[in-house]
C-alpha cells in the first residue's frame, strides 16, 4: 500500500525541521518502546521535549557525534551503492505520516516500490565488522525499522549499512505484528499524554 500522507520535502532542510516540531518520529522511536515491546526509560524525557517544541516553536537541537556527521555525509554515497549493487531506483522523500493526523512520521532514507522502504547506515569499521558478523538487523535499529514498517503499511524495509573497504550489509526486515500491536497501544498513550502536557502548560 503506498503512503497517503506524505511530505515531499528536502530532508534536513529547515522546512523539514520544521514539520517535524513535536512529532513522534522513528529515529526516535527506541525512547518510547524497547526493541522487546516494553516501555522505554527514556519516554518521558522524550514526552518533554517534544511537549517544549510544541509550545516554543523551536526545534531541541540533540547531540551529533563526529561519526554521526560523518554517516550524514555519506548518505548519498551510500544510497548510490545500494542502487549500483541491488539494481534498484531509489526514491527519495521527505516525510510519511501513519495517518491525517500528522503526528507520528517516519523520514525513510528511500522508497524502493509502493511496498518497500529503505534504511541506510554509514558506520565505522569496527562496527561494521560487528553487523557483518552477526549478519542480522542490529539491535539497536529494530524499533527503528518496525516503527517505519508500522508508520508505512510496507511489506518489507531493507537496512542496508556500509563502510569503504568492507563489504555492505543487505538485510531483509518484515513487519513484527506482535511488535506493532504493543507499538500502537504505547504510540496511543504517548500521544495522548503528550496533549495533555500541551494543554495544561499551555492554558
Amino acid at each position: 500500500m503506498s503512503p497517503i500522507f506524505m511530505d515531499d520535502i528536502i530532508q534536513q532542510s529547515d522546512e523539514w525541521f520544521q514539520a517535524k516540531l513535536g512529532k513522534v518520529s522513528a529515529s526516535k522511536a527506541n525512547q518510547i518502546i524497547t526493541s522487546t515491546g516494553g516501555r522505554s526509560s527514556s519516554r518521558r524525557g522524550y514526552l518533554y521535549i517534544l511537549a517544549a517544541e510544541i509550545l516554543t516553536g523551536e526545534r531541541v537541537e540533540s547531540y551529533k557525534s563526529k561519526a554521526m556527521e560523518m554517516g550524514n555525509d555519506r548518505e548519498d554515497e551510500s544510497r548510490s551503492l545500494y542502487e549500483l549493487i541491488s539494481g534498484e531506483t531509489v526514491t527519495q522523500v521527505g516525510l510519511v505520516y501513519k495517518d491525517s493526523n500528522k503526528d507520528v512520521l517516519c523520514s525513510p532514507d528511500g522508497i524502493l516500490t509502493e511496498e518497500r522502504g529503505l534504511e541506510l547506515k554509514n558506520v565505522l569499521p569496527k562496527t561494521q565488522i560487528q553487523y557483518l558478523l552477526n549478519n542480522k538487523l542490529p539491535t539497536e535499529y529494530i524499533v527503528q525499522v518496525q516503527f517505519s514498517l508500522y508508520v508505512t503499511g510496507f511489506k518489507e524495509w531493507i537496512f542496508f549499512s556500509y563502510c569503504p573497504n568492507l563489504s555492505p550489509l543487505t538485510i531483509k526486515v518484515l513487519p513484527d505484528l506482535e511488535f506493532h500491536k504493543k507499538l500502537a497501544v504505547e504510540l496511543s498513550l504517548f500521544v495522548e499524554e503528550l496533549k495533555t502536557i500541551v494543554k495544561k502548560i499551555g492554558g
